[in-house]
């Protein structure tokens, strides 16, 4: 997942007006179909096993990744999904190489550190500086040049929601170094801890110099900040080989069910196959991987060819670069106008909430009709228990479409602890409920299934280049 909090927004009722009979009302019997199907299915847990335990992390430019291609690709073609293709994408590559940080003075402890992904190394001697502690970027510029010139910055906020706590990450370096400073520590961008540190992306501002930049622990950060607010001389060291090489040729995995009518419309939906270099990508993102590709499969195991071609795209590059999400509308070029929605799991797989749907651009009338179709696909999953669907959803690799006026879906979960494991070693296969990843599956390939098959588009009075039919 990528520098942004879960969808949220205000629910809407399951079903539309009282008393007036669904549009849908003939999707009865397919949706149960499907249900059962996924509900009894191990096939989705099966790939998200196989891409968990047997191929693992899967940052982009490593041998993981292009594993988890290769095998996506192939199993695709094996099981029978039509036009499996895997268009190339140019991605960059950060290797993260040895690192350590060390406490020195008051005493000597190892700190528990993350190298961000991008940062710059240090000297191969590493860099070994006093520490200066701030809660926010406020107390940063109140401190000024003149106190962190030379020093490690430490940055001990507090969480408020990923959104705004991930600026941390995503700034902190950079607006140390406009200060002088020589390095950044950063306390991890989650709730809970455990010791546990949390990578991600940092982003360099082109106006200041490139300082290296590491996650430690939340209880590290709050010791740190609890020694220097007594006034104790906090010393640290901070070693990292890290390093960008030259960009290399990775891809896109797409298969698909091509559409009984209407071929040339399409709804696609998917993952992103890239995760960071640590743990398992478990939750973010192979579980939208399987998920979304099992819904594909499900459907045409069950015969169900829908009017429109039904697409699952696994993309690549979305944790530091976001390249497959470019690359894949590149790809789809003029076909972009006839992606009737595009649907995206990167919230992980714990409870599921439902789906938020966006529509940029687009008139009231034609957004309030979508959500009219989007509650009544809700109702055919009732026995999932309740399913919102709300407005305001959407993905970081559909947001080139979305962008273009096609209708963006984001899937919704709970949330609960995800961020409690999101970019970490713990993000491993056991903190996926297999029942609850079931019920994934099943609702993508619901959703999926209708909207590529009723009778009229998703916002059938708005084109995706914009204005009224």
């Amino acid at each position: 997942m990528h520098r942004r909090d879960l969808l949220r927004g205000a629910p809407l009722l399951l079903l539309g007006r009282r008393g007036r009979a669904s549009a849908l009302a003939g999707y009865e019997e397919a949706a149960r179909r499907i249900l059962d199907a996924a509900l009894a299915d191990e096939g989705g847990w099966a790939k998200l096993a196989y891409f968990c335990d047997r191929i693992g992390p899967r940052l982009s430019g490593s041998k993981g990744l292009e594993r988890a291609i290769a095998w996506a690709a192939g199993e695709m073609r094996r099981e029978g999904l039509e036009n499996v293709v895997t268009p190339a994408v140019q991605v960059p590559v950060w290797v993260r190489g040895e690192e350590s940080a060390w406490l020195l003075e008051p005493r000597e402890a190892r700190l528990a550190m993350l190298g961000l992904g991008g940062s710059v190394g240090t000297p191969p001697e590493g860099i070994t500086a006093e520490a200066v502690c701030v809660e926010s970027f406020e107390q940063l510029e109140k401190l000024g040049a003149e106190a962190v010139r030379g020093k490690v910055a430490v940055y001990n906020q507090p969480w408020r929601g990923y959104r705004e706590t991930v600026a941390y990450r995503s700034q902190g370096a950079s607006r140390a170094a406009r200060l002088g400073a020589r390095a950044v520590l950063l306390r991890s961008v989650t709730p809970a801890g455990l010791r546990t540190p949390h990578t991600g992306s940092l982003n360099y501002a082109a106006d200041a110099p490139k300082i290296p930049a590491a996650a430690i622990s939340i209880e590290d950060a709050m010791m740190l900040e609890r020694l220097h607010r007594q006034g104790v001389r906090v010393v640290v060291k901070l070693q990292m080989a890290a390093r960008t090489l030259e960009d290399v040729a990775s891809a896109n995995v797409i298969g698909e069910i091509r559409g009984r009518e209407h071929p040339e419309e399409i709804v696609v939906m998917g993952g992103h196959i890239d995760s960071w270099d640590v743990g398992q990508g478990a939750h973010d993102d192979a579980s939208g991987c399987a998920a979304t590709w099992q819904a594909v499969q499900l459907v045409k195991s069950l015969g169900l060819r829908p009017r429109r071609t039904l697409r699952v795209c696994l993309w690549t590059n979305e944790e530091n670069g976001l390249r497959g999400g470019r690359a894949y509308r590149e790809w789809a070029g003029d076909s972009v106008r006839r992606h009737v929605a595009a649907i995206e799991m990167d919230g992980g797989a714990e409870k599921l909430r439902g789906f938020g749907l966006s529509i940029q651009g687009a008139p009231g009338a034609a957004l309030d009709h979508a959500m009219e179709r989007m509650q009544e696909i809700a109702a055919l999953m009732r026995p999932l228990g309740a399913v919102e669907m709300v407005r305001g959803g959407g993905g970081a690799d559909i947001s080139p479409l979305m962008r273009e006026g096609v209708p963006g879906i984001g899937h919704l979960t709970t949330g609960r602890r995800y961020f409690e494991w999101h970019h970490t070693e713990a993000d491993t296969l056991d903190k996926i409920d297999r029942r609850e990843f079931q019920e994934h599956v099943a609702a993508l390939a619901v959703l999926g299934y209708v909207l590529a098959d009723m009778e009229e588009r998703l916002a059938e009075e708005f084109h995706p280049t914009g204005g009224l039919a």
